[in-house]
């Protein structure tokens, strides 16, 4: 404790010493408070840039769950899988482990600012790690004053490691601790998130919604040379990612605002991971789905469903609220968001159409398609409470080889409080469905017990969420 008041009589001291340094003073920052929903992309704002200034942030959540899984796997397996003591494992009504994230941000230049986003407490990773770090030019004054200022008062420049901006969706999505814009608990089904190392230029004005960027296609960063042995085409690279939304967004009236935004997304030459499955915080159900260890003398050293691990509750091991369509050499995604606003009563939507390839060194086409609407009512003097529901659905097939198509969708709904502009408190239903999935892993009678063979998960969990 001693050490904190040392640490925070030093930054004081600073702060004195030079008056130049300053706390909160930055320029064009969204905010990570109630102010910040439906905020999307960048803005622009007209304050004053008076030196350096720090910024400090924090985002964390606590969630008390109490859901059931359901499946149509039978108590006893006949010949030829033969499989022994199999059960999905329901969850306690418990809390679940807290997630908590941390911003550093400094205005380092009149236009020019640096943002450091870090995964304090993550489902991921035991320790602390940086989740990415750019940096933002809203002016190029650091070149010559005024430099292109005609054109940089509509433009925004992002480099860096960070949350690429894909489609709208991700605004409104729940991120590790910071999950105070979600109306809801759970994302999308198929939940396009990555943070690659990139550059992002936009261009907004008068209602119009442009950006183009690209990134280095990495998820994690290296220099290793790529090799698939897969096929008679193996990739020996991971090519560019090229983003790019185009839209437009309008405040009609003083009661009523409209955005309409298309996003795309390709990769030719994906690396080890692609935007369905490079989220690392997890997406807010957990431990559903999930069996007890079981025997299957067919296959001796799997004794628990391999895509589902029972005792962990991590991102990557329980895919129970997502749908990853599994691309391996290369995708293709378009996005368009509605999004209707009138006084209280707000519509956003999702439709996205996927594509890619099944396995690297094949370029056989395959799809996935997603659609998703949101209705939210916010009422109360500063719309301080809302009430909500969305549907979402997601069908494509898993592999080429698959028969069929399979199908997950979800109901959720919320009721909501903001106490403070950066305190939340929400009560969720949520009941998923997983549809048309084979009774065993590849489809092979000797293979393992899928979970998700009439998989259903219902139950509520409440959330409390802070940010600043």
């Amino acid at each position: 404790m001693r050490k904190i008041y040392f640490l925070a009589a030093g930054l004081l001291t600073m702060a004195t010493a030079n008056a130049q340094v300053s706390f909160g003073n930055m320029q064009n920052q969204i905010s990570r408070s109630k102010d910040g929903i439906n905020v999307f992309d960048v803005k622009k704002d007209d304050k004053e840039f008076t030196g350096i200034s720090v910024d400090l942030g924090g985002a964390f959540n606590m969630d008390f769950q109490a859901i059931n899984s359901f499946n149509d796997q039978p108590e006893t397996f006949t010949a030829p899988s033969k499989i022994t003591g199999y059960r999905l494992m329901n969850t306690e009504n418990n809390f679940v482990l807290p997630a908590a994230d941390m911003t550093i941000g400094a205005q380092l230049y009149d236009g020019v600012r640096v943002n450091l986003d870090i995964y304090l407490a993550s489902r991921h990773h035991n320790d602390t790690y940086a989740r990415g770090g750019y940096l933002q030019i809203d002016k190029l004054d650091f070149i010559k004053k005024y430099f292109l200022a005609d054109i940089m008062k509509y433009a925004t420049i992002k480099i860096g490691q960070m949350e690429n901006n894909f489609g709208d969706a991700h605004f409104r999505s729940s991120d590790n601790g910071s999950t105070l814009r979600n109306a809801f608990v759970g994302n999308n089904i198929m939940n396009a998130f990555s943070t690659e190392m990139g550059i992002e230029v936009y261009y907004n004005r008068n209602g119009l919604v442009s950006m183009l960027g690209a990134t280095n296609g990495n998820l994690n960063q290296g220099t290793q040379e790529v090799f698939y042995t897969a096929g008679p085409d193996a990739n020996t690279a991971v090519s560019p990612t090229i983003l790019a939304k185009l839209g437009y967004d309008k405040q009609i009236d003083k009661d009523l605002r409209v955005r309409l935004t298309g996003s795309y997304y390709h990769n030719a030459n994906l690396g080890n991971s692609n935007i369905y499955s490079s989220s690392r915080s997890g997406f807010g159900f957990w431990g559903v789905l999930n069996n007890n260890a079981y025997t299957n003398p067919n296959n001796p050293n799997t004794v628990a469903n391999p895509i589902a691990v029972p005792t962990s509750y991590n991102a990557t091991s329980t895919p129970e609220a997502t749908f990853n369509p599994n691309f391996k050499n290369w995708a293709t995604s378009i996005m368009i968001n509605p999004f209707v606003k009138y006084k209280g009563l707000e519509f956003f939507g999702t439709v996205e159409l996927a594509s890619g390839g099944d396995k690297a060194g094949v370029d056989d086409k395959r799809t996935a398609n997603q659609y998703a609407g949101e209705v939210i009512y916010r009422f109360g003097k500063t719309e301080q409470f809302y009430i909500a529901g969305k549907y979402n659905t997601v069908s494509g097939k898993l592999a080429n080889a698959d028969a069929k198509k399979v199908t997950v969708d979800k109901f959720e709904s919320s009721i909501g409080w903001f106490m403070t502009k950066n305190i939340v408190a929400k009560l969720d239903y949520v009941n998923q469905n997983y549809r048309d999935y084979t009774q065993f892993v590849g489809n092979v009678p000797t293979g393992n017990a899928n979970n998700f063979y009439g998989g259903k998960f219902n139950g509520l969990v409440f959330e409390a969420a802070i940010s600043f």
